[in-house]
């Protein structure tokens, strides 16, 4: 069975157009009616669970995430300017161990069928952006979608130009937070888990950069809820300074994002068409540990600091089983995208698992 959130057999712009087409097939699960019993950054949810950004591309995708019960849902990450996508393919089944260290494993083979006692994929969509026009209209008709003890979270980023200075890049940045403040969503992310500037690898591993890109959204939003979405950090020296800036100017930090690695096919030549893309995310199953990991350190740092930051656990949550093992290392909150795109009814599963305890 093949995702019935996102179409992988699709284009970005074939999804964008359509929306979340396979859900429709299927019969909304019902939820008992009560008062929410959760609470997330001040505001009350019904389910401590929800979708982090990436499948949920326009408003009609909210819709139906908050039609299926993921109480905390994020609108797909914008920019302050237009931003095309990756070519297709944009989604992948990649053959991989249980647990993906990618030290260990550098690169993963492609498969052209998932394995569904542990789904794996790969996305590559290089963060695509319609232009603020267009995306600040729909999100706040997606606002309009919440109910009692929904939530949406808006994410966005800077985006890297040529010849770009370090400065033009924060800049950038603030720019689309400010934007992003205009749609009045009630909690805002900055994704800093995508390409730096004159640095092959993410905006959060420079954590000068991440620091001074956090001041000027700060500024720029005022007193909105913030969230960091982070990678993994392999050393537990970064996390203690990524969790001193987030106490400082944040409210939340998410991790983790995806895992990267080479993308083959069975003869070793790059799966995914275009330049720069030999190195793409991996998500699903075979990334847990490293959620649960980082989920781990950010909870005694906060503990040990007396930090005020809460914690939203992403990566590999396909069962209701993985959900309460990110809740028991620390988690207020946490979101699948693999999880959800392949099972639009785990909100509903977690859901009466909770009512059962």
């Amino acid at each position: 069975m093949d995702s019935l959130l996102y179409d992988i057999h699709k284009t970005y712009d074939g999804n964008f157009k359509q929306g979340p087409i396979g859900l429709s097939k299927l019969k909304k699960p019902l939820f008992k009616k009560s008062k929410p019993r959760y609470n997330f950054l001040g505001f009350p949810v019904n389910l401590p669970f929800g979708i982090p950004a990436g499948p949920l591309l326009n408003s009609k995708f909210i819709k139906g995430s908050f039609d299926f019960g993921f109480s905390v849902s994020t609108y797909k990450t914008v920019r302050a300017d237009i931003f095309p996508c990756h070519p297709y393919p944009n989604v992948m089944y990649v053959k991989a161990p249980k647990k993906l260290f990618p030290y260990k494993t550098p690169r993963l083979i492609v498969q052209s069928k998932a394995n569904k006692k542990q789904l794996t994929i790969t996305n590559s969509f290089g963060v695509p952006s319609k232009k603020p026009a267009i995306w600040q209209q729909d999100v706040k008709e997606a606002i309009r979608y919440e109910r009692n003890g929904q939530l949406l979270i808006l994410s966005f980023m800077g985006t890297v130009k040529p010849n770009q200075t370090q400065e033009e890049f924060i800049e950038d940045f603030a720019i689309a937070a400010k934007l992003a403040k205009e749609t009045e969503a009630k909690i805002l992310e900055a994704n800093l888990s995508c390409p730096n500037i004159g640095n092959e690898g993410l905006v959060c591993y420079n954590l000068e950069v991440t620091e001074k890109v956090c001041q000027a959204i700060r500024k720029a939003i005022g007193d909105t809820p913030l969230i960091l979405k982070v990678g993994y950090y392999k050393d537990l020296k970064d996390v203690k300074v990524l969790a001193k800036i987030a106490n400082k100017y944040a409210n939340a930090i998410a991790a983790i994002n995806t895992l990267q690695v080479e993308i083959v096919d069975e003869d070793g030549n790059q799966a995914l068409p275009g330049k720069n893309r030999l190195k793409s995310g991996v998500c699903g199953s075979a990334i847990k540990w490293a959620g649960i990991e980082m989920v781990e350190k950010l909870q005694k740092i906060k503990k040990g600091n007396k930090y005020n930051y809460e914690i939203v656990g992403i990566g590999g949550v396909m069962t209701p089983k993985d959900f309460f093992d990110y809740r028991k290392a620390g988690a207020d909150l946490v979101q699948s995208a693999t999880g959800a795109m392949w099972n639009p009814y785990l909100a509903y599963e977690i859901f009466e698992k909770l009512n059962i305890k």
